[in-house]
């Protein structure tokens, strides 16, 4: 099968296309034929060799990618009856593990990681869902602020800090979020309470709002230390980069790891019919070309975009 992986961490220019085995499913997993991959952060860092530490025993090539959209080929043993062959499903996908990650024409995952592909969504947009959204589900549920409460959001006009706004809205949350000028509208769409201005001032102007500061706050720009003036006395903060602290004045450092919900099925449908109800949006910048890879990490790492990139492997 065609994959796209790195036999050495670099630049977006190490990234290339490879011939592999198709792999083959065990008991409790599923093999997904992959029409879609997004692209993310987190498959920059890997390909940096940013991940090298969660993989001391594996060896080149490594192929990135968390999250997949496609049909399912193939089911193992023990497979639970909700899922069938040729289903539209998305997937997380943990790219550290001896499968390799979701940019490949085929990959492997456990069953509980997968889940029926939203209704009405194609799978572009349908690739987008699960890692984001699920970082954000985890950080709120962190936070635990009951409903009624006032939490504020960081780096809110962003894929992750997008579904925490509407998650938290979900929730029957007050939210307060950051957004730059031309982002302000983007934001307030999201469903946000109150739109401050992001920059170096932001947790003085939520302080402004909320003048014992809120509840919890996800911290999706990771401005930690200068965030946490914006957090009440006893609050929370979400990190979303395993930033684990010091906090000041009884507040409580909640690091998120996304990984925590990959075989959380539950919580992952959840996500899922959220996004069928139009709770959640989907947003795609483009697709682009499996095999254009490195472009994808060149624009994603030049900043500025709106959605996420995907690439397609429907070739």
């Amino acid at each position: 099968m065609k994959a796209i992986g790195v036999y050495e961490f670099g630049g977006p220019e190490v990234l290339r296309v490879l011939e592999l085995p198709e792999p083959q499913v065990g008991p409790g997993e599923v093999r997904i034929r992959v029409h879609a991959a997004a692209v993310n952060p987190t498959d920059v860092l890997l390909r940096r060799g940013g991940h090298a530490v969660r993989m001391p025993d594996r060896k080149p090539p490594f192929v990135p990618g968390m999250d997949a959209a496609g049909v399912i080929d193939q089911l193992g043993p023990g497979t639970d009856a909700r899922l069938a062959m040729g289903q539209p499903v998305v997937a997380m996908v943990l790219f550290t593990s001896a499968h390799g990650g979701a940019y490949a024409e085929h990959v492997v995952v456990p069953a509980a990681s997968v889940v029926p592909a939203p209704e009405g969504v194609d799978f572009p947009a349908a690739s987008t869902l699960l890692m984001n959204a699920m970082t954000a589900r985890l950080a709120l549920d962190a936070l635990a602020v009951p409903p009624g409460g006032t939490i504020a959001v960081t780096g809110a006009a962003g894929a992750v800090g997008g579904y925490a706004v509407e998650l938290a809205k979900a929730d029957r949350l007050t939210v307060i979020a950051d957004a730059a000028p031309h982002d302000a509208h983007r934001v307030r769409g999201f469903g946000a309470d109150h739109v401050v201005e992001r920059g170096p001032e932001v947790a003085a102007r939520i302080r402004a709002l909320a003048p014992e500061g809120v509840a919890g706050l996800v911290d999706g720009s990771m401005q930690t230390t200068e965030i946490m003036p914006a957090v009440a006395d006893g609050g929370s903060l979400a990190e979303l980069r395993g930033w684990p602290g010091p906090a000041e004045r009884g507040i409580r450092v909640c690091p998120v790891m996304v990984t925590d919900g990959l075989t959380d099925t539950e919580r992952l449908d959840t996500l899922r019919r959220q996004a069928e109800e139009g709770v959640l949006t989907l947003h795609v910048a483009d697709v682009l070309p499996a095999e254009q890879a490195a472009k994808a990490h060149r624009l994603l790492e030049a900043g500025g975009l709106r959605g996420r990139l995907v690439l397609d492997f429907s070739w």
